[in-house]
């Protein structure tokens, strides 16, 4: 039986980023990571490490355990969030264009290595239980402006319906090209007419095939 990981390597696993899986932490305990299975180095510049399927499994079980008191929860701006529109005004920018752009990276990467031919052009498990996040990612990494509370952009909410996201942008090309993006990014959409409002809006789910 796999030994499991000491605290100090939990510490680096529960901290690793919610969306992409990305790892902070010393050389020492990101090798000793990639050792065991639970992380891996990326091949491409900056050489970010990130969690594996194992890795990630190892995360939600510590996630849904009971946390001691004497635990502090994490900082909040220390964690990665992709903007699902109607957030409070945030800081924009390079650092923040570098986040969501590895972000991005990190979760093609999780599809390569969960997807069962390797595929990375349509989402993977982890997307499917975080639609609205997902969906959300996709949209930012493409550059489109999430709604603000003086601004106008994308929109992404829950809806009843399994595996489907509602997304509003502005009507017409806006919408349309949230659309193309996410048809791009392995989602399936079809655009309606909510009845009473007569607001357009998409209703997309992760492809399958």
């Amino acid at each position: 039986m796999t030994r499991p990981p000491t605290a100090a390597q939990r510490r680096v696993i529960d901290a690793a980023d919610p969306v992409s899986g990305r790892l902070r932490g010393t050389e020492t305990q990101l090798a000793a990571l990639v050792r065991r299975g639970l992380a891996f180095r990326h091949p491409r510049p900056p050489h970010d490490h990130f969690l594996t399927p194992a890795g990630h499994r190892i995360r939600e079980e510590e996630t849904a355990a009971p946390q001691p008191p004497a635990m502090a929860p994490a900082e909040p701006d220390r964690v990665f969030a992709a903007r699902v529109g109607g957030e409070e005004a945030a800081a924009d920018g390079p650092a923040r264009a570098r986040e969501v752009h590895s972000a991005w990276q990190g979760l093609l990467e999780l599809r390569r290595m969960t997807n069962p031919d390797g595929a990375t052009d349509r989402p993977c498990g982890w997307e499917r239980k975080h639609l609205v996040r997902a969906a959300a990612l996709a949209l930012e990494a493409a550059g489109h402006p999430p709604e603000g509370p003086t601004t106008t952009g994308y929109r992404v909410r829950a809806t009843p319906q399994p595996e489907a996201v509602a997304v509003y942008a502005p009507a017409g090309e806006p919408l349309r090209a949230c659309a193309a993006t996410l048809e791009r990014a392995g989602w399936q959409t079809g655009e309606y007419t909510e009845p009473r409002t007569r607001t357009r809006y998409l209703l997309a789910s992760p492809r399958r095939v």
